[in-house]
């Protein structure tokens, strides 16, 4: 029995009747003298060179005294509080002090425009909006009336006044907490709403009850291997999903120390601060493990970092061997969506197989399911599917059940959630990625997952990213086309693309080669750093329907077709 199998045997993990995160984790850390006194909780800093430091003795007596402000206010068990901050210490503080009270927190990215923070708005039926002072210009022509809160920025001069129908949020946490009393949160009471990308049309309010925030502690202990010791540093936004896993409810429910960077993405500082703070677990996105790997860090070592994570886009072989070259240490991948966060992981001092994005977390249980609707079988393709009842599960989408129930399925007996993604398990349960279940591209009858394809080309010395989806095809219904970004100082031609395909036919089945390339300067994501196959794939569909005559160039040797 490896050490995984150990992992799923002893973990237990049961759900408590009520759970509050400000209360059960950070005054429960802050009431213990040991924890509190061996390491801050928080380790703030920016690109100024500013840095500031807070016990969980801190975060807790501040967050009451937010919480009590709010509740004085009209807050409280139910309402919803949109929480629009960059990487400042006012969002871990909004945050708790939201769940102190039992109302719903809405973390947001500080990219939105008035548009989509209107749409959040009506959407929610917000009662709170808390944002930076350069931020509430774009909510002047916001529909609804909320309690409007401004928080100064770090280094900025104070204002004299807050914006005019705002109220200063350092005056908040500075009034006194009067006897405070933390709201009793049942496990299935709402706490969390995080709005998706919207890929897929408006962007859908997923609604996570209290008893997803206790879960989560799962893969901080068994992925992310968290302990009090550790300083966890997680470059994603505050508005992404991954931050409530990775910065504040994972490594608090494990007494680490987080370390909090706001300041733009540099690769050199970014392994400065690394080696600075001694950061032990490290998580980023492919997108920036990609940058990192193209420095020469000139023989410098990272002595406390220990492990690297990385999830939401999945990581090519050369990356991943480039990084534990550099540095000396793995990554560890690991799958989620917003509607669950991880469920599926690699773990420290388990097996690492090439291409694999792991196993089910402890206490997750897994199948696949096939488009025929069966379960499938080791190396067939198919829908990931949650067993229910999961902690780990949304409520819902906010105000939408006939899309929660559409998300739903039974099948001999079991209740199951779709998640949309398509994968394939070996015989030891190790899951590989295959897409979108709408991403698979049906070409002459064989269906083909786009991941495969763009693993084989970004495996190419010149080849920085790529991106494959389905192109229409009068003889194929669809064939493979790939968008491919080069490193800088390549271009693209004719003759690359035919080098591109006869590479691709050497690395996986001949079938799966891209009979058509085209070279972009960049590929679309969304604001979570995932490659956006759809938006290429709409883009193909509308051409060819606007010119179904339309034919692709054919290269002399009839094998591969390119705009």
């Amino acid at each position: 029995m490896d050490r995984y199998q150990r992992l799923r045997a002893d973990y237990r993990l049961a759900t408590p009747e009520t759970f509050n995160f400000g209360t059960d984790i950070v005054d429960a850390w802050a009431a213990d003298p040991v924890r509190n006194a061996a390491a801050p909780a928080l380790i703030w800093c920016d690109a100024a060179g500013r840095e500031r430091r807070y016990s969980f003795a801190e975060i807790a007596a501040w967050t009451d005294r937010l919480a009590a402000a709010l509740e004085r206010r009209g807050v409280g068990r139910g309402d919803r509080v949109m929480v629009m901050l960059p990487r400042i210490p006012a969002w871990q503080l909004a945050m708790v002090a939201v769940l102190k009270l039992g109302a719903i927190a809405i973390p947001c990215v500080t990219m939105l425009t008035a548009k989509d923070i209107d749409y959040r708005l009506l959407n929610s039926g917000a009662k709170v909006v808390i944002t930076t002072v350069p931020e509430v210009e774009k909510f002047v022509t916001a529909p609804v009336e909320t309690l409007r809160i401004a928080v100064d920025l770090p280094g900025a001069e104070p204002a004299a006044a807050p914006p005019e129908g705002w109220i200063a949020f350092d005056g908040l946490v500075e009034e006194p907490a009067d006897g405070f009393r933390a709201a009793t949160v049942r496990a299935e009471d709402p706490a969390l709403i995080f709005y998706t990308s919207g890929s897929t049309g408006l962007p859908k309010g997923v609604t996570h009850a209290s008893r997803a925030l206790h879960a989560w502690r799962g893969s901080a202990e068994h992925w992310l291997d968290l302990g009090q010791d550790d300083v966890m540093f997680c470059t994603a936004d505050t508005g992404w999903s991954k931050a409530g896993t990775s910065i504040l409810f994972g490594p608090w429910s494990r007494g680490a120390t987080v370390l909090f960077y706001d300041g733009p993405f540099d690769p050199q500082y970014r392994i400065e601060l690394i080696a600075r703070h001694g950061v032990s677990v490290y998580c980023a996105a492919a997108t920036e493990l990609r940058r990192l790997v193209a420095l020469d860090i000139g023989g410098r070592t990272l002595p406390s970092l220990r492990l690297t994570v990385s999830a939401g886009e999945s990581l090519n072989p050369p990356v991943l061997e480039a990084w534990k070259a550099m540095t000396g240490k793995p990554v560890l991948e690991a799958y989620g969506l917003t509607e669950t966060l991880m469920l599926v992981a690699n773990y420290r001092d388990t097996e690492v197989r090439p291409g694999a994005m792991g196993r089910s977390l402890p206490g997750v249980s897994l199948d696949l399911i096939t488009s025929e609707g069966r379960l499938a079988v080791p190396g067939e393709t198919g829908q990931i599917a949650l067993r229910l009842p999961s902690a780990h599960l949304m409520l819902g989408y906010w105000q939408d059940p006939e899309r929660t129930s559409s998300t739903r399925t039974m099948l001999d007996g079991q209740d199951y959630f779709l998640t949309g993604d398509n994968a394939r398990a070996d015989d030891d349960g190790y899951l590989f990625y295959e897409g979108r279940a709408d991403d698979v591209i049906n070409s002459a009858g064989y269906r083909i997952g786009p991941q495969e394809v763009e693993n084989a080309l970004i495996e190419h010395p010149m080849v920085r990213e790529a991106a494959a989806v389905a192109s229409p095809d009068e003889e194929r219904g669809e064939v493979v086309k790939a968008f491919v970004v080069l490193h800088d100082g390549y271009e693209g031609s004719e003759m690359l693309a035919r080098e591109l395909q006869a590479f691709v036919k050497r690395l996986t089945a001949p079938y799966k080669y891209p009979r058509r390339i085209e070279f972009i300067a960049e590929l679309p994501k969304n604001p979570v750093g995932k490659i956006q196959r759809r938006d290429l794939r709409l883009r193909e569909f509308a051409a060819w329907q606007a010119d179904p005559q339309t034919k692709c160039e054919e290269n002399a040797d009839d094998q591969s077709l390119q705009h």
